[in-house]
Formats: structure tokens, sequence, C-alpha cells
């Protein structure tokens, strides 16, 4: 006997038969002797529905508030899928994330999980009772409910499989596991049997959509056992799992390509170069609760400095907005922006030991005339920015140019 906690997203609980699916899949684990722990999303839909209601009445809603409304999402679907289960006889229970004990920090819509009490989840499988929790929620130590941002139930999902040491968490979703690249980008794209916490969190990093990146980062920092799989069809998917000297040997260069749409770059010109500059340029960012992602600055000839960052483009007109009154404190030049940009990475623990990895990646779009604007580096990874147009050409590319076609498609 296992335990197990099993993650459905948005698309796998999107209507009533859908929740039925779900509930049988749950009837097979439990029949086979295991105990399971259910993670769920709201259905498909409904948070765009909750936020736009919230924008009909206050256009920049309240955070508090908003979490509020958007924790009611999940709460639906974890009692319907409670009530499918105890129609099909299978003892079940379900929670909120308060009712958990999930905790988090006080950051509403983007609340971080800082500890789980287990215990009234321990004493609820013992009773033999499935459970059933709502992802993407918590609460704060003020027991104001907080949410966990977009993709949060994976993290909700890992979380509870790290507190109570699970022997496997599934995330189960609307593709069979990591892909090379967006099957739907590259239709020879290949399903992976196996990928590293450490490609799969710069994969999350980098735009790929399949894991949120904070469940990566749970997983990979508890050594959750963490695979992916399709809600409806039967296969091995993916495992997510740390890299052993076996599986390096046989690791290939690159093992994805992944890329992002969701890239504004912001530019301020003109900047005085000193001591400090960069943090007086980002500490407001920073404290407007705004990521930024990558970072070029160039120094000019009369001592100025030309300083460009990127961040997520719903957050790009409140940059600009805390960028340019920045600018005018310094003193410095004009600020530009640029929404029509994308990201596009290789990734790869095999980058470590073979060089020219990066060469080949900017000779591959140089021979399609896809013109770099900015290069980000690591170990195992290059990035970098392009004309949002040329997005899905470059993707195509680079698939090709590190041999990651698979030679046939074949169901699995």
């Amino acid at each position: 006997m296992a335990l197990i906690v099993q993650k459905f997203g948005g698309t796998s609980v999107g209507s009533i038969e859908r929740i039925g699916q779900v509930a049988d899949k749950v009837q097979r684990f439990r029949e086979a002797g295991h105990e399971v722990v259910v993670v769920v999303s709201a259905m498909s839909g409904e948070t765009n529905r909750l936020i736009e209601l919230a924008r009909q009445v206050m256009p920049q809603p309240d955070p508090r508030e908003l979490d509020a409304i958007l924790s009611t999402g999940e709460q639906v679907t974890i009692g319907l899928l409670s009530m499918a289960l105890l129609q099909r006889g299978v003892p079940a229970v379900s929670f909120t994330g308060s009712q958990v004990r999930i905790l988090t920090d006080s950051a509403h819509t983007k609340a971080r999980i800082l500890e789980i009490d287990e215990a009234r989840l321990r004493a609820e499988l013992a009773a033999g009772r499935v459970v059933v929790v709502a992802g993407f929620q918590g609460v704060d130590a003020q027991g104001n409910i907080t949410t966990l941002g977009r993709g949060g139930s994976d993290t909700t999902g890992v979380a509870l499989a790290a507190a109570l040491k699970a022997d496997e968490c599934q995330i189960y979703t609307d593709v069979d596991g990591v892909y090379t690249t967006d099957p739907r980008v590259v239709p020879r794209a290949r399903r992976l049997e196996r990928i590293t916490f450490e490609e799969m969190l710069e994969m999350a990093s980098l735009g790929s959509k399949v894991l949120q990146i904070r469940s990566v980062e749970f997983a990979g920092k508890y050594n959750v056992p963490l695979r992916v799989l399709h809600s409806f069809k039967e296969g091995p998917g993916t495992l997510i799992t740390l890299d052993d000297q076996e599986s390096a040997m046989e690791q290939p260069i690159i093992s994805g390509i992944a890329f992002n749409r969701d890239e504004a770059k912001l530019t301020i010109r003109g900047v005085p170069d000193m001591p400090g500059v960069a943090f007086r340029l980002l500490g407001p960012i920073s404290a407007a609760n705004i990521e930024v992602d990558m970072i070029v600055q160039n120094v000019s000839h009369d001592r100025t400095t030309d300083f460009t960052f990127t961040v997520h483009r719903n957050e790009y007109d409140k940059a600009l907005a805390v960028l340019t009154q920045t600018a005018a404190d310094l003193g410095a030049g004009e600020v530009l922006g640029d929404t029509q940009i994308a990201k596009v990475s290789i990734v790869g623990v095999g980058m470590r030991s073979h060089a020219g990895v990066a060469s080949r990646m900017f000779e591959a779009l140089a021979r399609e005339n896809i013109n770099i604007q900015m290069i980000s580096t690591s170990e195992i990874k290059v990035s970098v920015v392009i004309e949002e147009k040329y997005l899905e050409l470059a993707v195509r590319v680079l698939h090709s140019a590190f041999e990651l076609d698979a030679p046939i498609r074949m169901d699995e």
C-alpha cells in the first residue's frame, strides 16, 4: 500500500462528466489498497470568470477581496468530487486550504506556503477516507484567505506530498507527459521518459506550462517523486527525479525547448553610471512586487548607462509607470517599452559537458535571419529574447538543430 497525492487540473474537472471520470480513477487506486489525497483546481474557465466578475465591480480588484472570491472556485470542485466519490461508495471528505491549515505569507494573489499541518489529513486517511483538498489556496497568520497564483494547485499537491512524505505525487493534466517542446508548435516533439528536477525547474521558469515553477522547487527540495500523467489516457507519463549517474550518462545535450510569449521589455536610457544605479532602478520595481527576468546593462562613453530588463507582460503597465517615475527622480533620459517580444530557451544538463552549445543555437537562428535582442545563460540553459512574430519559427529551427525531432510519432 502506498500513499499517493493526485492533483487534477481545471480541464480534468471541467464538467460533471469529467469529475465522474476522476472519481472513477481515484476509486481504482483506492480499491488497489492505496491511501489517496486528491488536490483539485477550479473547473476550467471558472477562475477567469471570477476575475472578470471582480473587475466589473472594481477595475483593479483589492487583492485581499480578490483572494476571497477566487478561492470559491476550488471549493465547488472539492464538494462535487467528494460527492461523486461518496456516490460510488468511496468514503471521502473535502477540505479547503484553511481547514487543512496550509499556512502562507500574506502576499495576496501570490502567496507562498510556509508550513502545513498534516495532522488532520493523517487522521482522515487513518479512518479510511479519501481526502479531497482545494488547491491554489491557503490562509495567513491573521486568518485571511490567500491564493498562490496561477498554477498554484500544482504547488499545493507537491507541498502536501512533501508534508505527508507521500510515495508519489501524480500531476494529472491534459497532456501525457513532458515533451521536448510544445507539440502544438512542433508536431514531432517527443515525450520524455524522465527529466531531472533541475531541467524541469528551468523549463517551468522559462515558459513551459506543464508544471508551475514553485511545485518543481518543492519537489526538488524535498525529493518528492513527481510524475506527469494524462487525466484520461493510460500511460507511464514523465518521471521527474534527481539527476543520478546512470541517467546522466544517457542524457542528451539538450532535453527541451521552452518558450514564453508573456514577456515585455523596458529600457531606460541615459542613466548616470554610478555605484548602486542597478538598485536605484530595480529597487522600486521590486517594491511594487514586480518580478524581473532578464537584465542587460550597457555603459556608454559619456559615463551614462542604458538599462534594459524584461517583466511579465501583465505587469508591463505597472512597471512602466514605476520606471518613468524613477527616470524622473534620477534625471535619466527616455523610457522605452516593447510588448511584442518573446523568450526562447534551450535546456539540458548535458550542456555542462559539451562546449559550443550557445554558438550552435545562435547559428541556427542566424540562418533564419532571426535577430537576438537579449541573451541570458546558466549552466544548463541559454535564453534569448526575439521578436514575437518569429517565435514559432525559432522553436522549430532549434528543435531540429539539436536533433530533438522524433523519427516516428507512435501511440504509447
